[in-house]
């Protein structure tokens, strides 16, 4: 099964976030399928960027998003335009 989830990077109480499509059986930090987007917690106000045309492409195939990136997707609006497309 595919999820969206964030993959940890930058140094210790830096972290720096990437939001990945990647089969749920691989590690947090391990192998991934296509990144999809960035998450950067320290800059006021948080820095997020998805590429909205990966997202939707991943979530219509049947991608589940973890707890955390369905809140950003949400923060962003994307999980409306999904569900909205869906719902046509």
């Amino acid at each position: 099964m595919v999820k969206l989830r964030s993959q940890r990077f930058g140094k210790t109480k830096a972290p720096f976030y990437r939001i990945v499509a990647t089969d749920s059986r691989n590690p947090r930090d391990g192998r991934f399928i296509e990144i999809v987007g960035t998450y950067n917690p320290l800059t006021n106000p948080a820095t997020v960027t998805f590429d909205e045309e990966k997202v939707l492409k991943w979530l219509s195939q049947g991608a589940k998003p973890t707890d955390t990136v369905k809140a950003l997707l949400s923060k962003q609006g994307i999980i409306a335009k999904f569900t909205e497309s869906k719902a046509k």
